[in-house]
């Protein structure tokens, strides 16, 4: 992981977010090997699975906790959507016991984690302890600007 960290990118820590980006990798490899002919769905798959990392990582950057509940609830009817279609390719026979056993156990703990997000969101906003604000600590030098308070502008 990045040595980069600023409150923007807090979502790295989130458990959900970072088996997200396991399960994508998992899901390309699996569907990066589908035949030509079945092109379309492994990238259909493979898309669905990519916009569950990224709306959880999208909402989460959102200061209002409205708008990070529904990114957070895109990101699982997008986990619905590829877990739905790796149930039909497990019976079609175009996956493994293994594979889909492998990736149907991450996208169970993704879910259950997302449940339990979103429910700590929802008690959050309900109690009205959500804090909105942007706060960023930083020192101006790192831009070569001098700090100036706001007595200096009167």
């Amino acid at each position: 992981m990045s040595k980069r960290r600023n409150v923007n990118r807090g979502y790295m820590k989130l458990v959900v977010w970072q088996d997200a980006n396991t399960l994508y990798g998992l899901t390309y490899t699996i569907f990066g090997k589908f035949p030509f002919e079945l092109r379309r769905v492994a990238s259909q798959q493979i898309a669905s699975v990519d916009s569950v990392h990224r709306n959880i990582a999208e909402g989460y950057c959102r200061r209002s906790i409205a708008e990070y509940l529904g990114f957070l609830n895109y990101a699982l009817g997008s986990l619905g959507e590829s877990v739905s279609a790796t149930h039909v390719y497990r019976n079609a026979s175009q996956l493994s016991d293994s594979e889909f056993e492998d990736w149907d156990a991450l996208a169970f703990k993704i879910e259950n984690g997302m449940k339990r997000l979103i429910e700590s969101l929802q008690r959050k906003r309900n109690t009205g302890s959500w804090d909105d604000s942007f706060v960023v600590k930083e020192s101006n030098a790192m831009y070569g600007a001098a700090i100036e308070s706001d007595e200096d502008e009167s």
